[in-house]
């Protein structure tokens, strides 16, 4: 074994041997500990790129001893401190310090630097002001601090040579105006101010910027109205100005931005109507909820044929809901509440597949539509006092027959019909479910479905079982439409099943994304419990990967396109849910494939959502009475401290990477004693390497680990050289995310980054 002064010896060695050399580049790699001074003997060096490794401590000072480097890109790992005065003083070109932990203000000689294009500095936690002269002698064209603490003013130099294409600082403390110069910077196209304190007017110009693409300023205290100018942006696509104290009426010249595709004004005080030519554009989100807008809703919305979702709750809208709106073939979000609409809900509105619907806080009358007579939509019609519905508490009955003879037999058949009805019911739920007197079971829907629980009772029953598991079995239920979905019944109603089934329903109920698998219904009664999905024709990623039908699975690329996937399912319960969600169960067998191998996330029976509480080691998370998950997917710090945090998801979906690319379970038969598949992998790949070669990637041509990685691809698989490259790759995130520290695992939003990162694509390609 080598001690660590020897390793230190024998690099300096190394770095002081390359001294012709121009171009460092180690990234996408394990490299740990500090980055060496010796790299300071290098002195025709003209790029370092270190990013996306595992270093640590401080920027050494004695990089500024380089008289030729340009370019310095050390981002995407964990080194701390300070910005170094005399690094800030180089006459560097391009300086990446993205995604560490540097602290402290940003030196003001940095603004000094006559050759500086690109600066990234976002997420670290720099403090302070931004030097007042920053741009006013630097070529700056990409300008990205976002994600930090910064305070005070922008400089006004920023975009003093006329290049500058894009500033991004949203998530900071900036405060004050936009400064007039930025309204005479034309070269930009991409701008992200969000979530700061600016205030008072936008520069006329700023509204008009010719070449602009993205124009994000929310959550701050901007005020005044959107400038005519606005007509100039021709290559917008997304406009976000939600959350400020802009007012006025939405201009017109919106409408001839023919590429604006997102558009989102809520929570501001605009008035006025709605113009009526913003029909015109091809939009995909419209937002304008919590305004001041009045007048009708537009009628014709013929264009809006990609329109996902339509919000404008919380307005003075009048007159009736267009029927139109029901031939929009995309819109599956659609919020109208808090309005004073009038008129009748149309029918037609009931051919949407809507996963939000809310028309409630209005004064719409009638009898609601049949299609919309169940329980998943009672929140979104409540408050409309003139609204009736034959079977829908709390809304009242609609007047059927006018008083008199009629009126009584009337009344009288209902109520035979009725006790007929409860008679059928008895027996036909006693054979289903035992012979107990029950009270009524509970439907609960979750979509917009067209069938009903009677049609799926039936085919629970032993020959229509295609899995069963610790919370219950899964039946196959064909329906009359057509329709196959997967049913499960839970074992009994005891406390485990109860928690299952809440845990379920609360957390599938109320999310909607591609990768996660939907709940249709739910059902319960004194003595069951039934969760309605849909059917998944390819069953678990588990049941392929380790069974007979593996050759679904047999090329590289379904197998690393059901990682994106699967990684964009977790990633949206982490981030994008609020409270976050831990799924803690997360293993090959809970990703279910559909019929074209698209995969969904499933089973959240022992999901949680975590309180932002932030525990004594920094990260988020509750304690749990006991371990939860599956064994060799148990992240290790689990088993000790039962506590729940997203960083135990990374690790077990680092292991569903590794089954990916070996095509070994878990705990596979083949492994010794005591070891599972994480230790397997890590032995065979990163201990028998040398210590060089392990830091440079391998010194036999194989890109990050050699001829290694060959011995643990599954051997099912022929992957091209190319694609041996890109599972290399997905390794290096898996190891990632399965490091025995959880500081040191990425975030689920990093971990999809670093699967589709092309730049490390290209690398390992070359």
């Amino acid at each position: 074994m080598v001690d660590e002064r020897e390793s230190r010896r024998r690099n300096s060695v190394f770095y002081w041997n390359l001294v012709s050399l121009k171009s460092l580049d180690l990234t996408c790699n394990f490299l740990s500990g500090k980055i060496p001074e010796s790299l300071s003997k290098l002195k025709k060096l003209e790029q370092i790129e270190l990013y996306q490794n595992q270093l640590t401590g401080e920027l050494p000072e004695s990089l500024a001893e380089l008289p030729s480097l340009l370019r310095l890109d050390i981002s995407q790992n964990s080194l701390t401190g300070k910005l170094p005065e005399k690094i800030a003083a180089m006459p560097l070109e391009s300086l990446n310090l993205n995604d560490n932990f540097f602290t402290g203000e940003i030196p003001e000689v940095l603004a000094s630097n006559q050759y500086l294009s690109q600066l990234k500095l976002f997420n670290n936690s720099f403090t302070g002001k931004l030097p007042s002269d920053f741009g006013k002698f630097s070529p700056l064209e990409d300008f990205d601090v976002s994600t930090n603490n910064f305070s005070g003013d922008l400089p006004p130099f920023l975009c003093h040579k006329r290049k500058l294409q894009r500033i991004v600082i949203f998530t900071n403390r900036f405060s004050g105006s936009i400064p007039e110069s930025y309204g005479e910077c034309e070269s930009l196209n991409y701008i992200r101010m969000g979530d700061n304190a600016f205030s008072g007017n936008l520069p006329e110009k700023f509204w008009g910027l010719p070449l602009m693409q993205l124009f994000e300023l929310q959550n701050n205290h901007f005020e005044g109205s959107i400038s005519p100018s606005i007509s100039a942006l021709q290559k917008l696509t997304i406009l976000r100005i939600s959350g400020n104290n802009f007012s006025g009426d939405i201009p017109e010249g919106m409408c001839k931005l023919q590429n604006l595709t997102q558009i989102n004004l809520s929570q501001n005080r605009f008035s006025g109507g709605l113009p009526l030519c913003i029909t015109d554009l091809k939009l995909q989100t419209l937002e304008l909820e919590d305004n001041e807008l009045t007048g009708k809703l537009p009628g014709s919305v013929g264009s809006w044929t990609e329109l996902t979702e339509l919000n404008l709750a919380r307005n003075r809208f009048t007159g009736e809901i267009p029927p139109t709106l029901g031939n929009l073939p995309a819109l599956i979000y659609l919020d109208l509440s808090g309005n004073l609409l009038t008129g009748k809900i149309p029918e037609d509105l009931t051919k949407l597949r809507l996963n939000r619907f809310n028309l409630s806080g209005n004064l719409l009358n009638g009898k609601v539509p049949s299609g919309f007579n169940n329980e998943f939509f009672i929140s979104g019609l409540l408050g409309n006092p003139d609204l009736c519905s034959p079977n829908l508490n709390p809304l009242p009955p609609c007047p059927r027959i006018k008083p008199g003879t009629f009126y009584v037999v009337g009344i009288l058949t209902v109520c035979l019909l009725l006790l007929i009805g409860s008679v059928i019911w008895f027996f036909r739920t006693r054979s289903k479910f035992g012979s107990k007197t029950r009270r009524p079971y509970k439907v609960t829907l979750f979509q917009r479905v067209e069938f009903n629980e009677d049609e799926i009772f039936p085919f629970m029953k032993d020959d229509c079982i295609i899995g069963t598991g610790g919370s219950g079995r899964v039946y196959k239920v064909k329906l009359k439409t057509g329709q196959t979905v997967a049913v499960k019944r839970l074992w009994g109603v005891k406390r485990e099943a109860e928690e299952v089934f809440r845990s379920e329903t609360e957390t599938l109920g109320r999310i909607r994304h591609g990768n996660i698998v939907k709940l249709l219904m739910c059902c319960s009664g004194d003595e069951f419990r039934v969760l309605v999905y849909e059917y998944m024709e390819n069953g678990s990623l588990g049941d392929v990967l380790h069974g007979d039908k593996w050759g679904g699975l047999a090329d590289w690329p379904k197998r690393f396109a059901i990682a994106v996937g699967a990684a964009q399912g977790l990633a949206y319960l982490h981030h994008d849910c609020q409270p976050p969600i831990v799924h803690r169960d997360v293993k090959s067998n809970n990703i279910l494939l559909d019929e074209e191998m698209r995969p969904r996330m499933a089973d959240f029976g022992l999901a949680k959502t975590l309180q932002i509480e932030v525990g004594d080691d920094g990260s988020n998370g509750g304690a749990m009475s006991r371990i939860a998950g599956t064994h060799g997917y148990i992240a290790p710090e689990y088993g000790y401290t039962l506590k729940v945090t997203e960083k135990s998801d990374v690790y077990s979906f680092g292991v569903v990477l590794l089954e990916l690319i070996t095509g070994k379970r878990p705990n596979d038969s083949s492994f010794s004693e005591n070891k599972d598949l994480v230790k397997w992998v890590t032995e065979v790949v990163l201990s028998s390497l040398p210590p060089l070669a392990s830091a440079q990637g391998g010194n036999d041509g194989g890109g990050y680990f050699g001829k290694k990685v060959a011995e643990i691809v599954d051997p099912r698989m022929k992957p091209s050289t190319y694609e041996m490259k890109e599972i290399e790759r997905v390794l290096n995130v898996a190891l990632k995310c399965t490091s025995a520290f959880p500081i040191n695992r990425p975030s689920m939003r990093k971990v999809v980054e670093l699967l589709k990162d092309q730049r490390c694509v290209q690398l390992v390609a070359q």
